[in-house]
């Protein structure tokens, strides 16, 4: 559980994951501002389906590849928020795990979509994660974390990376999605050690096969709703893929959890622990 009312900028909210984490937040009364490179989709989950918390989000338009717009936006987010950003969730990244067109590394041309990978799931999060320090940051020395007795509730600032399984496990030709996705938890784990000082706690949440199809612009209209496959019951020792609503429950708890620090949170289903059923 966090204090009522904080302070949340999060990326990629225009669909899934992202679109999920915002409806959560603003449900439970904090004060949220929104990034996507999609400005229609980003507008629609501002304006249309979280409308009635239109008092406490936000949204601004931001490529993740460009660093002068992830500064310039984040203190814009900032503003709206007051001069205080409380959390940090970057979510946002390229999603699709393979090379396009059924390429493989060893087609010559996948350089260029490494590269992007590479720009916009680790740069991008490590900018986004460097421009929000000036308004996250508290004096380690007197943060209430650090006293006998604090609750949670009072775990002080916190940054959480959304990685993926595929940064443990791997299926063939996704090499600039997993390595991208794998570098996000290695920098969770020295950001953690390095914002110490900060009074800035830092995790990273590694999502399995989460079924968000109809977390979007499109599943508003036609009413779509989470979806079960038999696949799923075979490959899940939960005997089910994973709902949105599960990575919402594990960002909240990191959020509040201030005794947990570059930790790696895999919500799988059990996936990474089954042979073969990746």
């Amino acid at each position: 559980m966090i204090e009522s009312n904080s302070k949340i900028l999060i990326t990629g909210g225009s669909q899934g994951i992202g679109r999920a984490l915002a409806r959560h937040f603003a449900e439970k009364g904090h004060k949220l501002f929104l990034l996507d490179v999609n400005k229609e989709g980003l507008q629609h989950t501002a304006e249309k389906h979280l409308e009635k918390y239109s008092d406490r989000v936000s949204w601004a338009q931001c490529d993740l590849s460009d660093t002068n717009a992830i500064r310039d936006t984040v203190k814009k987010a900032a503003d709206y928020l007051g001069g205080k950003i409380d959390f940090l969730i970057n979510n946002a990244g390229i999603s699709y795990p393979y090379w396009p067109e059924n390429k493989t590394m060893e087609d010559p041309s996948t350089l260029d979509m490494w590269k992007k990978y590479v720009d916009v799931n680790l740069t991008g999060n490590f900018a986004l994660s460097q421009a929000a320090i000036p308004y996250m940051k508290v004096d380690h020395k007197d943060s209430a974390n650090k006293l006998p007795g604090s609750k949670v509730g009072t775990a002080g600032p916190c940054i959480i990376n959304v990685s993926s399984f595929r940064g443990v496990i791997s299926d063939p030709n996704q090499e600039g999605y997993a390595a991208s996705k794998a570098g996000l938890i290695g920098l969770s784990t020295a950001m953690a050690v390095s914002l110490q000082h900060f009074g800035i706690r830092v995790n990273t949440i590694s999502p399995g096969r989460i079924k968000v199809t109809h977390e979007n612009k499109e599943g508003d209209d036609k009413d779509q709703g989470w979806e079960h496959d038999e696949d799923d019951e075979e490959t899940h020792a939960t005997n089910r893929a994973g709902m949105p609503e599960d990575i919402t429950e594990a960002a909240e708890y990191i959020l509040g959890a201030g005794f947990v620090t570059g930790q790696n949170l895999v919500v799988d289903g059990g996936v990474t622990i089954m042979k073969g059923k990746a």
